[in-house]
C-alpha cells in the first residue's frame, strides 16, 4: 500500500480534512467540526483507508490545538 497525504484546512468551529494518494486521487473529503467525537470519527475514517498517511495542517495554534493533539494521541505524524 502507498502513502497518502491527509491535509487539514483548520478553522475556529470547523475543519475540512482531504486525502489523496500519490497519484493526486481524492480519497476522502469531510469537513468536521472542532469536536473530540467528529474528529476521532475523521481519524478513523482516514486511517480506514489502510494506507500510511502524513498529514498536513495550515496553522498550529488556536482551533488547532483538539485536532493536533489526537493526531498525537494516535502517533500520526503532522507537518
Amino acid at each position: 500500500m502507498g502513502r497518502v497525504r491527509a491535509g487539514v484546512d483548520i478553522g475556529k468551529t470547523h475543519h475540512h480534512c482531504v486525502v489523496i494518494d500519490a497519484e493526486g486521487r481524492h480519497l476522502l473529503s469531510r469537513r468536521v467540526a472542532n469536536d473530540e467525537p467528529e474528529l476521532l470519527a475523521l481519524i478513523a475514517a482516514v486511517l480506514g483507508l489502510g494506507h500510511e498517511t502524513t498529514w498536513a495542517v495550515d496553522v498550529t495554534h488556536g482551533g488547532a490545538v483538539l485536532p493536533l493533539g489526537l493526531l498525537a494521541n494516535h502517533g500520526q505524524p503532522v507537518f
